[in-house]
Protein backbone atom coordinates (compact mmCIF):
# COMPACT_ATOMS: atom_id res chain seq x y z
CA UNK A 1 0.00 0.00 0.00
CA UNK A 2 1.56 3.38 -1.27
CA UNK A 3 0.49 5.68 1.91
CA UNK A 4 -0.72 9.68 1.03
CA UNK A 5 0.79 12.31 3.20
CA UNK A 6 -1.26 16.36 3.26
CA UNK A 7 0.44 19.65 4.76
CA UNK A 8 -0.43 20.27 8.59
CA UNK A 9 -2.09 23.60 8.08
CA UNK A 10 -0.11 26.29 7.08
CA UNK A 11 3.30 23.98 7.86
CA UNK A 12 5.80 23.00 6.24
CA UNK A 13 5.02 19.03 8.29
CA UNK A 14 4.15 16.06 6.21
CA UNK A 15 1.16 14.38 8.04
CA UNK A 16 0.08 10.69 6.46
CA UNK A 17 -3.50 10.90 5.61
CA UNK A 18 -4.21 8.08 8.50
CA UNK A 19 -2.65 8.99 11.90
CA UNK A 20 -2.81 6.40 14.05
CA UNK A 21 -5.10 6.99 17.36
CA UNK A 22 -4.28 5.74 20.91
CA UNK A 23 -7.37 6.18 23.37
CA UNK A 24 -7.76 2.53 23.95
CA UNK A 25 -4.04 2.03 24.85
CA UNK A 26 -4.24 1.22 28.65
CA UNK A 27 -7.50 0.15 29.20
CA UNK A 28 -8.76 -1.98 26.17
CA UNK A 29 -4.99 -2.73 24.89
CA UNK A 30 -1.59 -3.93 26.80
CA UNK A 31 1.25 -1.92 26.32
CA UNK A 32 2.68 -4.54 24.61
CA UNK A 33 -0.14 -4.50 22.02
CA UNK A 34 0.30 -0.64 21.71
CA UNK A 35 4.42 -1.56 20.74
CA UNK A 36 2.96 -3.84 18.16
CA UNK A 37 0.21 -1.30 16.69
CA UNK A 38 2.61 1.28 16.52
CA UNK A 39 5.20 -0.81 14.84
CA UNK A 40 3.21 -1.77 11.72
CA UNK A 41 1.43 1.27 11.66
CA UNK A 42 5.00 3.01 11.30
CA UNK A 43 5.94 -0.11 8.71
CA UNK A 44 2.55 0.93 6.48
CA UNK A 45 3.30 4.61 5.82
CA UNK A 46 1.95 6.06 9.09
CA UNK A 47 4.04 8.82 10.50
CA UNK A 48 1.26 10.65 12.64
CA UNK A 49 0.27 9.75 15.95
CA UNK A 50 -2.60 11.19 18.22
CA UNK A 51 -3.13 10.85 21.95
CA UNK A 52 -4.13 12.98 25.41
CA UNK A 53 -3.30 13.59 28.52
CA UNK A 54 -6.37 11.97 29.64
CA UNK A 55 -6.05 8.88 27.74
CA UNK A 56 -6.89 6.05 28.54
CA UNK A 57 -10.72 6.32 27.70
CA UNK A 58 -13.00 5.90 29.45
CA UNK A 59 -10.82 8.30 31.66
CA UNK A 60 -10.30 7.60 35.21
CA UNK A 61 -7.62 8.07 37.68
CA UNK A 62 -5.80 4.55 37.50
CA UNK A 63 -5.42 4.93 34.07
CA UNK A 64 -4.93 8.35 33.49
CA UNK A 65 -1.68 9.27 31.47
CA UNK A 66 -0.75 5.36 30.62
CA UNK A 67 -1.55 5.89 27.12
CA UNK A 68 1.50 9.09 26.68
CA UNK A 69 3.46 6.32 29.00
CA UNK A 70 3.40 3.33 26.64
CA UNK A 71 4.23 5.89 23.57
CA UNK A 72 7.04 7.23 25.64
CA UNK A 73 8.79 3.86 26.08
CA UNK A 74 8.15 2.73 22.66
CA UNK A 75 10.49 5.71 21.46
CA UNK A 76 12.78 4.92 24.12
CA UNK A 77 13.03 1.56 22.46
CA UNK A 78 13.06 2.47 18.94
CA UNK A 79 15.23 5.52 19.01
CA UNK A 80 12.65 7.00 16.13
CA UNK A 81 10.51 10.38 18.13
CA UNK A 82 12.37 12.58 15.12
CA UNK A 83 10.23 10.00 12.39
CA UNK A 84 7.20 10.73 14.11
CA UNK A 85 4.42 13.70 14.32
CA UNK A 86 3.40 13.60 17.46
CA UNK A 87 0.15 15.46 18.41
CA UNK A 88 -0.97 15.21 22.33
CA UNK A 89 -4.14 17.40 24.05
CA UNK A 90 -4.56 19.31 27.62
CA UNK A 91 -7.80 18.52 29.07
CA UNK A 92 -10.33 21.45 29.43
CA UNK A 93 -12.45 22.38 32.44
CA UNK A 94 -13.87 18.93 33.49
CA UNK A 95 -14.20 17.87 37.35
CA UNK A 96 -12.01 15.61 37.18
CA UNK A 97 -9.85 16.67 40.02
CA UNK A 98 -7.49 13.93 40.34
CA UNK A 99 -5.80 15.01 36.77
CA UNK A 100 -3.94 17.82 38.02
CA UNK A 101 -4.92 17.71 41.58
CA UNK A 102 -7.23 20.90 41.12
CA UNK A 103 -10.02 22.11 38.49
CA UNK A 104 -8.30 21.53 35.01
CA UNK A 105 -8.85 24.85 33.18
CA UNK A 106 -7.06 26.25 30.33
CA UNK A 107 -4.77 28.93 32.46
CA UNK A 108 -1.38 29.06 32.20
CA UNK A 109 -0.79 26.96 35.81
CA UNK A 110 -2.84 24.38 33.60
CA UNK A 111 -1.40 24.04 30.67
CA UNK A 112 2.31 24.72 31.81
CA UNK A 113 1.66 21.67 34.52
CA UNK A 114 -0.35 19.40 31.98
CA UNK A 115 2.63 19.73 29.09
CA UNK A 116 5.21 19.19 31.21
CA UNK A 117 3.89 16.15 32.61
CA UNK A 118 2.89 15.20 29.07
CA UNK A 119 6.28 15.93 27.94
CA UNK A 120 7.81 13.20 30.92
CA UNK A 121 5.53 10.09 30.49
CA UNK A 122 6.13 10.86 26.53
CA UNK A 123 10.15 10.78 27.11
CA UNK A 124 10.55 13.36 24.74
CA UNK A 125 11.38 17.75 24.74
CA UNK A 126 9.05 18.70 22.30
CA UNK A 127 5.14 18.07 21.06
CA UNK A 128 4.87 18.78 17.00
CA UNK A 129 1.16 19.56 17.66
CA UNK A 130 -0.32 20.23 20.98
CA UNK A 131 -4.20 20.45 21.24
CA UNK A 132 -7.12 21.92 23.63
CA UNK A 133 -8.53 19.10 24.26
CA UNK A 134 -12.02 20.62 24.23
CA UNK A 135 -13.28 24.60 24.99
CA UNK A 136 -13.03 26.10 28.67
CA UNK A 137 -16.81 27.40 28.08
CA UNK A 138 -19.72 25.96 28.21
CA UNK A 139 -20.92 24.98 24.43
CA UNK A 140 -22.40 22.56 22.14
CA UNK A 141 -19.50 19.31 22.24
CA UNK A 142 -19.82 16.12 22.81
CA UNK A 143 -23.17 14.83 21.19
CA UNK A 144 -24.64 18.43 21.77
CA UNK A 145 -26.52 19.79 18.44
CA UNK A 146 -27.39 23.08 19.76
CA UNK A 147 -25.62 25.67 21.83
CA UNK A 148 -27.87 26.82 25.13
CA UNK A 149 -26.03 29.96 26.43
CA UNK A 150 -25.14 30.30 30.44
CA UNK A 151 -24.72 33.88 31.59
CA UNK A 152 -23.11 32.69 34.64
CA UNK A 153 -20.27 31.09 32.40
CA UNK A 154 -16.47 32.23 33.58
CA UNK A 155 -14.20 31.13 30.71
CA UNK A 156 -10.86 31.38 30.65
CA UNK A 157 -10.55 33.77 27.78
CA UNK A 158 -9.69 32.50 24.37
CA UNK A 159 -7.24 35.50 24.35
CA UNK A 160 -5.32 34.59 27.50
CA UNK A 161 -4.74 30.38 26.98
CA UNK A 162 -3.62 31.49 23.51
CA UNK A 163 -0.87 33.88 25.00
CA UNK A 164 0.25 30.78 27.06
CA UNK A 165 0.64 28.37 24.14
CA UNK A 166 2.23 31.04 22.39
CA UNK A 167 4.75 31.65 25.37
CA UNK A 168 4.98 27.51 25.27
CA UNK A 169 5.53 27.42 20.75
CA UNK A 170 8.59 30.63 21.60
CA UNK A 171 10.18 28.26 24.27
CA UNK A 172 10.52 25.09 21.88
CA UNK A 173 8.36 22.72 23.67
CA UNK A 174 5.82 22.75 20.79
CA UNK A 175 5.70 23.66 17.27
CA UNK A 176 2.14 24.22 16.71
CA UNK A 177 -0.89 24.38 18.00
CA UNK A 178 -4.52 22.88 17.93
CA UNK A 179 -8.00 22.46 19.02
CA UNK A 180 -10.40 19.55 19.35
CA UNK A 181 -14.11 19.20 19.58
CA UNK A 182 -14.88 23.08 19.18
CA UNK A 183 -17.06 25.24 17.42
CA UNK A 184 -16.90 27.36 14.10
CA UNK A 185 -17.11 30.99 16.29
CA UNK A 186 -14.30 29.31 18.71
CA UNK A 187 -11.99 28.77 15.78
CA UNK A 188 -12.70 32.09 14.19
CA UNK A 189 -12.08 33.80 17.02
CA UNK A 190 -8.74 32.13 17.94
CA UNK A 191 -7.82 32.85 14.00
CA UNK A 192 -8.67 36.34 14.86
CA UNK A 193 -6.66 36.87 18.03
CA UNK A 194 -3.86 35.22 16.46
CA UNK A 195 -3.77 37.39 13.57
CA UNK A 196 -4.37 40.54 15.54
CA UNK A 197 -1.73 40.11 18.46
CA UNK A 198 0.42 37.71 15.75
CA UNK A 199 -0.01 34.97 18.01
CA UNK A 200 1.23 31.23 16.96
CA UNK A 201 -2.29 30.56 14.97
CA UNK A 202 -3.97 26.96 14.97
CA UNK A 203 -3.27 24.65 12.38
CA UNK A 204 -5.25 22.06 13.17
CA UNK A 205 -9.25 21.07 14.40
CA UNK A 206 -9.78 17.51 15.58
CA UNK A 207 -13.44 17.04 16.10
CA UNK A 208 -15.68 13.76 14.99
CA UNK A 209 -16.80 13.23 11.86
CA UNK A 210 -18.04 10.16 10.02
CA UNK A 211 -21.04 8.95 8.26
CA UNK A 212 -23.31 9.33 11.26
CA UNK A 213 -22.11 12.78 12.46
CA UNK A 214 -21.38 15.23 9.45
CA UNK A 215 -22.05 18.15 11.73
CA UNK A 216 -18.16 19.11 10.69
CA UNK A 217 -19.72 19.98 6.65
CA UNK A 218 -22.10 22.83 7.70
CA UNK A 219 -19.42 25.39 9.72
CA UNK A 220 -15.91 24.41 10.03
CA UNK A 221 -15.44 22.64 6.40
CA UNK A 222 -15.04 26.18 5.20
CA UNK A 223 -13.07 27.17 8.01
CA UNK A 224 -10.27 24.36 7.43
CA UNK A 225 -9.73 25.13 3.84
CA UNK A 226 -9.50 29.02 4.28
CA UNK A 227 -7.86 29.43 6.68
CA UNK A 228 -5.37 26.09 6.37
CA UNK A 229 -6.56 24.57 9.80
CA UNK A 230 -7.61 21.06 8.51
CA UNK A 231 -9.82 18.81 10.09
CA UNK A 232 -7.60 15.67 12.17
CA UNK A 233 -11.55 13.40 12.10
CA UNK A 234 -11.91 11.59 14.89
CA UNK A 235 -14.41 8.56 15.57
CA UNK A 236 -14.56 7.84 11.95
CA UNK A 237 -15.74 4.42 12.35
CA UNK A 238 -18.40 5.76 15.49
CA UNK A 239 -16.97 3.77 17.80
CA UNK A 240 -17.03 0.69 15.52
CA UNK A 241 -20.07 0.85 14.60
CA UNK A 242 -20.57 1.52 11.25
CA UNK A 243 -18.47 -1.99 10.46
CA UNK A 244 -21.73 -2.91 11.18
CA UNK A 245 -20.39 -5.35 13.88
CA UNK A 246 -23.54 -3.52 16.40
CA UNK A 247 -25.75 -4.76 13.88
CA UNK A 248 -29.32 -6.80 14.77
CA UNK A 249 -28.09 -6.44 18.69
CA UNK A 250 -25.09 -8.28 18.18
CA UNK A 251 -22.90 -7.58 20.94
CA UNK A 252 -19.39 -8.82 20.33
CA UNK A 253 -16.86 -9.92 23.07
CA UNK A 254 -15.01 -7.43 24.01
CA UNK A 255 -15.53 -4.84 21.49
CA UNK A 256 -15.83 -0.94 22.86
CA UNK A 257 -19.50 -0.37 22.85
CA UNK A 258 -20.20 -3.82 24.39
CA UNK A 259 -18.09 -3.14 27.44
CA UNK A 260 -18.91 0.66 27.94
CA UNK A 261 -22.61 1.05 27.53
CA UNK A 262 -22.32 4.48 28.48
CA UNK A 263 -21.14 5.00 24.84
CA UNK A 264 -24.40 5.83 23.17
CA UNK A 265 -24.05 7.98 20.39
CA UNK A 266 -24.10 5.86 17.86
CA UNK A 267 -26.62 3.52 18.77
CA UNK A 268 -30.04 5.33 18.92
CA UNK A 269 -32.70 3.58 16.07
CA UNK A 270 -31.80 6.70 13.73
CA UNK A 271 -28.54 6.43 13.60
CA UNK A 272 -28.85 2.28 13.51
CA UNK A 273 -31.61 2.75 10.54
CA UNK A 274 -28.94 4.32 8.73
CA UNK A 275 -25.90 2.15 9.32
CA UNK A 276 -27.93 -0.89 8.22
CA UNK A 277 -28.31 1.10 4.58
CA UNK A 278 -24.56 1.61 4.75
CA UNK A 279 -23.58 -1.59 5.68
CA UNK A 280 -26.13 -2.55 2.47
CA UNK A 281 -24.50 -0.10 0.18
CA UNK A 282 -21.05 -1.73 0.72
CA UNK A 283 -21.96 -4.73 0.82
CA UNK A 284 -23.77 -4.13 -2.68
CA UNK A 285 -20.97 -2.88 -4.24
CA UNK A 286 -18.23 -5.73 -2.74
CA UNK A 287 -16.78 -2.98 -0.29
CA UNK A 288 -16.07 -3.37 3.71
CA UNK A 289 -18.02 -1.76 5.28
CA UNK A 290 -15.58 -0.02 7.29
CA UNK A 291 -13.32 0.44 4.40
CA UNK A 292 -16.32 2.79 2.58
CA UNK A 293 -17.12 4.76 5.96
CA UNK A 294 -13.32 5.37 6.20
CA UNK A 295 -12.62 5.88 2.22
CA UNK A 296 -15.41 8.74 2.27
CA UNK A 297 -13.36 10.62 4.73
CA UNK A 298 -10.06 9.94 3.53
CA UNK A 299 -11.42 11.60 0.07
CA UNK A 300 -12.57 15.23 1.53
CA UNK A 301 -10.45 18.22 0.59
CA UNK A 302 -11.04 19.71 4.12
CA UNK A 303 -9.63 16.64 6.22
CA UNK A 304 -5.93 16.45 6.75
CA UNK A 305 -5.85 12.71 8.46
CA UNK A 306 -8.23 10.30 9.72
CA UNK A 307 -7.80 9.70 13.08
CA UNK A 308 -8.03 5.77 12.90
CA UNK A 309 -8.47 3.11 16.15
CA UNK A 310 -8.03 -0.11 16.78
CA UNK A 311 -8.18 -2.88 19.56
CA UNK A 312 -7.07 -5.71 17.01
CA UNK A 313 -4.24 -5.57 14.69
CA UNK A 314 -6.77 -7.15 11.77
CA UNK A 315 -8.67 -4.25 11.96
CA UNK A 316 -5.75 -1.82 12.42
CA UNK A 317 -4.83 -3.44 8.81
CA UNK A 318 -8.47 -3.14 7.60
CA UNK A 319 -8.11 0.50 8.69
CA UNK A 320 -5.01 1.91 7.15
CA UNK A 321 -5.78 0.00 3.91
CA UNK A 322 -8.89 2.02 3.60
CA UNK A 323 -6.20 4.27 1.78
CA UNK A 324 -6.55 2.13 -1.26
CA UNK A 325 -10.13 2.19 -1.48
CA UNK A 326 -11.66 5.15 -3.87
CA UNK A 327 -15.49 5.37 -3.89
CA UNK A 328 -16.89 5.78 -7.54
CA UNK A 329 -20.11 8.21 -7.97
CA UNK A 330 -22.41 5.62 -7.55
CA UNK A 331 -21.51 4.51 -4.32
CA UNK A 332 -21.73 8.18 -3.01
CA UNK A 333 -24.53 9.37 -4.38
CA UNK A 334 -26.20 6.31 -2.78
CA UNK A 335 -24.31 7.13 0.24
CA UNK A 336 -25.35 11.10 0.11
CA UNK A 337 -28.96 9.97 -0.67
CA UNK A 338 -29.32 8.24 3.20
CA UNK A 339 -27.65 11.00 5.09
CA UNK A 340 -30.38 13.34 3.26
CA UNK A 341 -32.95 11.13 4.62
CA UNK A 342 -31.90 11.42 8.14
CA UNK A 343 -28.56 13.78 8.24
CA UNK A 344 -26.15 13.21 11.45
CA UNK A 345 -28.65 11.40 13.78
CA UNK A 346 -25.23 11.40 16.32
CA UNK A 347 -24.08 14.51 16.54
Amino acid sequence: MTMQFKKLGNTSIDVSLICLGTMTWGEQNTKEEAFEQMNYAVENGVNFIDTAELYAVPPKEETYGLTESYIGEWFEQKKNRNKIILASKVAGRSGMKWMRGEESRLDKKNITKALENSLKRLKTDYLDLYQLHWPDRKTNFFGQLGYEHDENDDPIPLEETLEVLNDIVKKGLIRYIGISNETPWGAMQLIKIAEKKKLAKIVSIQNPYNLLNRSYEIGLAEISIREKCGLLAYSPLGFGALSGKYLNNQWPEKARLTLFKEFTRYLNPIAIKCTEEYVKIAKENNLNPAQMSLAYINAKSFVTSNIIGATTMDQLKENIESINVKLDEKVIKKIEEVHKQNPNPSP
